[in-house]
C-alpha cells in the first residue's frame, strides 16, 4: 500500500495560502466531480475575528435575509469509488488559536481512520504565464519523500495554517505531502486562475494516483492564457517583463544549464528589476 493510504485529505484555505484562488479552486473541482458529506465543522467564534473575516448577509430563495459565517469543514466522498478516497478539509483560514483548530481536525482524522494528508497552496511568484505551471511538491515525512521523490523543504519564515495542519498531522502518525504552485504575480487580478489550479490536479493526480475531472479547466485554462496575452499585447512593458520571465526560466529549465549558468541568469534578471547587487538606490 502507497504510504499516503488509502483515505487522503486533501486541504486548502482561502486566504494567505491561496494565490489566484489556485488551491481553493483545486477543491472546487474535487468536490463538483463526486458528492460530499460533512462530517466535521468548527464553530466559527472560537477560530475567526469578523473583524478581519466578516460574516456576510444574502437572501434566501423565500426573500428572507440570512447570515453566512466564516466556516472551515472536513467532507468525506459519499461515492468514492476504487482505489484511494480523497476527502477534503477546507474553509476560511482561521484567525486565532490555531493550534487548538489543527488538533480538532487532526482528533477527528485520528477517529475516522484518515491515513495520509495532501496540503495544496499557490504563491505568487516571478514566472510566467506561458510556461507550465511550476509545482514545489515536498514533505517532511521521510517515507513520502522516497516513495515518491518528493523534496524536503528547507524554509524558515512565517507559515500559514497548511504548515501547522502538516505538523500535527506528522505528529499524530499521519503522514503529509505539500503541493504548492506558483502563480505569476504580475496576474494577481486576473482570478480565479484555471491554468494554475489545473497544474496542481495534474500533480496531484500524480502523487496519488487517482483519476481526477479536469477537462473544463484545460478550456478555461486556455481562455485565461489567451486573455493575458491580449493584455500583454497591448503594453509594451508588460510584455517585455513577461519575455525577461521566459528567458529566465527557460534557462533554468534548460538541460544543459549548469549552476554557475543559471546563477548568472538570475543575477541577470536581478539586475534588471534593480534587486541585483550594487542597483538598489540610495
Amino acid at each position: 500500500m502507497d504510504v499516503l493510504g488509502s483515505r487522503i485529505v486533501i486541504v486548502a484555505f482561502d486566504g494567505w495560502n491561496d494565490a489566484g484562488e489556485a488551491a481553493s479552486g483545486a477543491i472546487a473541482a474535487l468536490r463538483s466531480a463526486n458528492d460530499y458529506d460533512l462530517v466535521h465543522s468548527i464553530d466559527p467564534e472560537l477560530y475567526f475575528d469578523y473583524q478581519y473575516t466578516r460574516p456576510a448577509t444574502k437572501m434566501d430563495a423565500d426573500g428572507r435575509r440570512q447570515l453566512t459565517w466564516p466556516e472551515a469543514g472536513l467532507w468525506r466522498p459519499r461515492d468514492p469509488g476504487p482505489g484511494p478516497e480523497f476527502w477534503v478539509l477546507t474553509g476560511v483560514e482561521p484567525a486565532r488559536t490555531w493550534q487548538s483548530f489543527a488538533a480538532e481536525f487532526i482528533d477527528v482524522a485520528l477517529r475516522d481512520d484518515i491515513t495520509g494528508f495532501v496540503t495544496l497552496g499557490a504563491m505568487l511568484s516571478d514566472v510566467p504565464h506561458t510556461r507550465p505551471i511550476s509545482i514545489f511538491a515536498s514533505s517532511q515525512n521521510e517515507q513520502v519523500r522516497e516513495a515518491h521523490g518528493l523534496e524536503r523543504s528547507l524554509y524558515e519564515g512565517p507559515v500559514g495554517i497548511l504548515s501547522v495542519i502538516e505538523h500535527f498531522a506528522e505528529s499524530a502518525g499521519i503522514p503529509t505531502a505539500s503541493l504548492w504552485a506558483s502563480v505569476p504575480h504580475y496576474v494577481a487580478s486576473a482570478t480565479p486562475s484555471p491554468k494554475v489550479t489545473l497544474a496542481l490536479l495534474d500533480r496531484l493526480e500524480e502523487l496519488t494516483g487517482v483519476d481526477i475531472s479536469r477537462d473544463h479547466l484545460r478550456t478555461e485554462a486556455a481562455a485565461w492564457e489567451a486573455s493575458i496575452d491580449a493584455a500583454a499585447a497591448d503594453d509594451e512593458d508588460m510584455t517585455e517583463y513577461i519575455r525577461q520571465l521566459e528567458q529566465t526560466r527557460d534557462t533554468w529549465d534548460s538541460p544543459d544549464a549548469s549552476g554557475d549558468a543559471i546563477a548568472q541568469a538570475f543575477e541577470r534578471y536581478l539586475k534588471r528589476r534593480g534587486d541585483g547587487p550594487g542597483d538598489h538606490k540610495r
